[in-house]
Protein backbone atom coordinates (compact mmCIF):
# COMPACT_ATOMS: atom_id res chain seq x y z
CA UNK A 1 0.00 0.00 0.00
CA UNK A 2 1.28 3.89 -0.84
CA UNK A 3 -0.08 6.93 0.79
CA UNK A 4 -3.47 6.84 -1.95
CA UNK A 5 -4.12 3.06 -0.98
CA UNK A 6 -4.30 3.71 2.16
CA UNK A 7 -6.29 7.21 2.45
CA UNK A 8 -8.56 4.98 -0.07
CA UNK A 9 -8.71 1.83 2.07
CA UNK A 10 -9.39 3.84 5.29
CA UNK A 11 -12.45 5.75 3.76
CA UNK A 12 -13.72 2.73 2.94
CA UNK A 13 -13.00 1.26 6.35
CA UNK A 14 -14.99 4.53 7.59
CA UNK A 15 -18.17 3.15 5.59
CA UNK A 16 -17.95 0.02 6.87
CA UNK A 17 -17.95 0.89 10.26
CA UNK A 18 -20.80 3.31 9.69
CA UNK A 19 -22.79 0.49 8.12
CA UNK A 20 -22.80 -1.32 11.18
CA UNK A 21 -23.08 1.70 13.37
CA UNK A 22 -19.49 1.38 15.22
CA UNK A 23 -17.09 4.44 16.11
CA UNK A 24 -13.18 3.59 15.88
CA UNK A 25 -10.18 6.01 17.16
CA UNK A 26 -7.10 4.24 16.78
CA UNK A 27 -3.62 4.84 17.27
CA UNK A 28 -1.08 4.25 14.13
CA UNK A 29 2.65 3.58 13.80
CA UNK A 30 4.84 1.92 11.11
CA UNK A 31 5.40 2.52 7.05
CA UNK A 32 1.70 3.67 7.20
CA UNK A 33 2.17 6.26 9.69
CA UNK A 34 5.23 7.19 7.88
CA UNK A 35 3.89 7.23 4.39
CA UNK A 36 0.58 9.21 5.48
CA UNK A 37 2.29 12.07 7.43
CA UNK A 38 5.25 12.45 4.82
CA UNK A 39 8.08 11.18 6.55
CA UNK A 40 9.03 8.20 4.48
CA UNK A 41 7.63 7.41 0.67
CA UNK A 42 7.42 4.15 0.66
CA UNK A 43 4.91 1.11 0.12
CA UNK A 44 3.75 -0.80 3.07
CA UNK A 45 2.13 -4.40 3.47
CA UNK A 46 -0.42 -2.86 6.48
CA UNK A 47 -1.50 -0.93 9.42
CA UNK A 48 -0.26 -1.41 12.76
CA UNK A 49 -2.47 -0.23 15.30
CA UNK A 50 -0.44 0.62 18.79
CA UNK A 51 -3.61 1.66 20.36
CA UNK A 52 -7.25 2.34 20.87
CA UNK A 53 -8.19 5.67 21.69
CA UNK A 54 -11.09 6.20 24.49
CA UNK A 55 -12.55 9.45 25.37
CA UNK A 56 -14.95 9.87 28.72
CA UNK A 57 -15.06 12.60 30.53
CA UNK A 58 -13.45 14.28 28.03
CA UNK A 59 -10.29 13.07 28.91
CA UNK A 60 -8.17 10.89 25.98
CA UNK A 61 -6.86 7.49 27.13
CA UNK A 62 -4.45 5.33 25.36
CA UNK A 63 -5.42 1.25 25.67
CA UNK A 64 -4.39 -1.99 24.47
CA UNK A 65 -5.91 -2.85 20.85
CA UNK A 66 -7.24 -5.98 21.83
CA UNK A 67 -9.54 -6.37 18.41
CA UNK A 68 -13.33 -7.26 19.20
CA UNK A 69 -14.97 -9.65 16.82
CA UNK A 70 -16.83 -6.67 14.96
CA UNK A 71 -13.92 -5.06 13.72
CA UNK A 72 -12.02 -8.49 12.69
CA UNK A 73 -15.01 -8.83 10.21
CA UNK A 74 -14.77 -5.15 8.45
CA UNK A 75 -10.75 -5.76 8.30
CA UNK A 76 -11.53 -9.32 6.67
CA UNK A 77 -14.58 -7.17 4.36
CA UNK A 78 -11.89 -4.67 3.39
CA UNK A 79 -8.93 -7.10 2.55
CA UNK A 80 -11.55 -9.00 0.23
CA UNK A 81 -13.02 -5.76 -2.09
CA UNK A 82 -9.44 -4.20 -1.54
CA UNK A 83 -7.35 -7.66 -2.42
CA UNK A 84 -5.36 -7.46 0.72
CA UNK A 85 -3.97 -9.98 3.21
CA UNK A 86 -6.16 -10.85 6.31
CA UNK A 87 -3.86 -8.86 8.57
CA UNK A 88 -3.71 -6.06 6.49
CA UNK A 89 -4.56 -3.78 9.65
CA UNK A 90 -3.35 -5.56 12.89
CA UNK A 91 -2.26 -5.05 16.48
CA UNK A 92 1.26 -6.30 15.90
CA UNK A 93 2.54 -3.28 18.04
CA UNK A 94 0.09 -3.23 21.01
CA UNK A 95 2.26 -4.68 23.85
CA UNK A 96 4.16 -1.59 23.73
CA UNK A 97 1.28 -0.14 25.83
CA UNK A 98 1.89 -2.88 28.12
CA UNK A 99 5.62 -1.82 28.72
CA UNK A 100 5.20 2.00 28.41
CA UNK A 101 4.81 4.51 25.53
CA UNK A 102 7.11 7.50 25.46
CA UNK A 103 6.32 10.04 27.70
CA UNK A 104 3.80 12.69 26.13
CA UNK A 105 3.25 10.71 23.02
CA UNK A 106 -0.69 11.83 23.07
CA UNK A 107 0.96 15.31 22.80
CA UNK A 108 2.57 15.10 19.88
CA UNK A 109 -0.01 12.72 17.87
CA UNK A 110 -1.45 13.79 14.78
CA UNK A 111 -4.96 13.47 13.91
CA UNK A 112 -7.02 12.65 10.56
CA UNK A 113 -10.69 12.06 10.57
CA UNK A 114 -11.55 9.23 7.92
CA UNK A 115 -15.56 10.11 8.08
CA UNK A 116 -17.54 10.36 11.25
CA UNK A 117 -16.74 6.77 12.38
CA UNK A 118 -12.87 6.89 12.14
CA UNK A 119 -10.37 8.97 13.30
CA UNK A 120 -7.00 7.96 13.34
CA UNK A 121 -4.06 9.14 15.58
CA UNK A 122 -0.45 9.04 13.75
CA UNK A 123 2.65 8.45 15.92
CA UNK A 124 4.93 11.52 15.32
CA UNK A 125 8.33 11.38 14.18
CA UNK A 126 10.02 11.81 17.63
CA UNK A 127 8.25 9.09 18.55
CA UNK A 128 8.56 7.10 15.87
CA UNK A 129 12.43 7.49 16.44
CA UNK A 130 11.69 5.29 19.29
CA UNK A 131 9.95 2.41 18.20
CA UNK A 132 11.82 2.65 14.64
CA UNK A 133 14.87 2.06 17.11
CA UNK A 134 13.58 -0.76 19.02
CA UNK A 135 12.70 -2.55 15.86
CA UNK A 136 15.94 -1.98 14.54
CA UNK A 137 17.78 -3.34 17.29
CA UNK A 138 15.13 -6.23 17.48
CA UNK A 139 14.70 -6.97 13.99
CA UNK A 140 16.73 -4.76 11.75
CA UNK A 141 16.24 -4.81 8.41
CA UNK A 142 13.75 -2.34 7.07
CA UNK A 143 13.23 -0.31 10.21
CA UNK A 144 17.24 0.53 10.45
CA UNK A 145 15.78 1.91 6.43
CA UNK A 146 13.03 3.84 8.19
CA UNK A 147 15.13 5.53 11.06
CA UNK A 148 18.01 6.42 9.45
CA UNK A 149 15.31 8.57 6.38
CA UNK A 150 13.77 10.11 9.70
CA UNK A 151 17.51 11.58 10.08
CA UNK A 152 17.37 11.30 13.84
CA UNK A 153 19.50 13.82 15.99
CA UNK A 154 22.12 12.64 18.81
CA UNK A 155 19.81 13.77 20.95
CA UNK A 156 16.78 12.08 19.66
CA UNK A 157 18.75 9.04 19.59
CA UNK A 158 19.50 9.15 23.02
CA UNK A 159 16.37 9.61 24.22
CA UNK A 160 14.79 6.66 22.17
CA UNK A 161 17.35 4.37 23.35
CA UNK A 162 16.73 5.08 27.33
CA UNK A 163 13.17 4.48 26.52
CA UNK A 164 13.82 1.40 24.83
CA UNK A 165 15.82 0.31 27.73
CA UNK A 166 13.17 -0.01 30.12
CA UNK A 167 11.42 -2.39 27.72
CA UNK A 168 14.54 -4.79 27.89
CA UNK A 169 16.66 -4.00 30.82
CA UNK A 170 19.24 -6.94 29.98
CA UNK A 171 22.79 -6.49 29.49
CA UNK A 172 22.92 -8.22 26.03
CA UNK A 173 20.16 -5.76 24.59
CA UNK A 174 22.24 -2.75 25.58
CA UNK A 175 25.13 -4.19 24.39
CA UNK A 176 22.60 -4.74 20.77
CA UNK A 177 21.75 -1.64 20.93
CA UNK A 178 25.43 0.06 21.16
CA UNK A 179 26.70 -2.07 18.36
CA UNK A 180 23.84 -0.64 16.48
CA UNK A 181 24.30 2.45 17.44
CA UNK A 182 27.97 2.65 16.52
CA UNK A 183 27.85 1.36 13.25
CA UNK A 184 24.97 4.14 12.18
CA UNK A 185 27.45 6.68 12.99
CA UNK A 186 26.15 7.99 16.75
CA UNK A 187 29.18 6.84 18.64
CA UNK A 188 28.36 9.74 20.67
CA UNK A 189 25.04 8.51 21.68
CA UNK A 190 26.70 4.31 22.53
CA UNK A 191 28.96 6.58 24.65
CA UNK A 192 25.88 8.28 26.72
CA UNK A 193 23.89 4.89 27.17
Amino acid sequence: MDYLDIEKILNAFNLQLEKIGKKLEIIVCGGSALSIIGLVKRVTKDIDVLAFVEKTDGHFKIVRADFPGWLKEVISKIARDFGLPQNWMNPGPTSLVDLGLPEGLEDRLIKRNYGDNLTVYYVSRFDQIHFKLYASVDRGGYHVDDLLELKPTSEELEAAARWSMTHDVSEGYRNVLKHLLKRLGYDDVAKRI
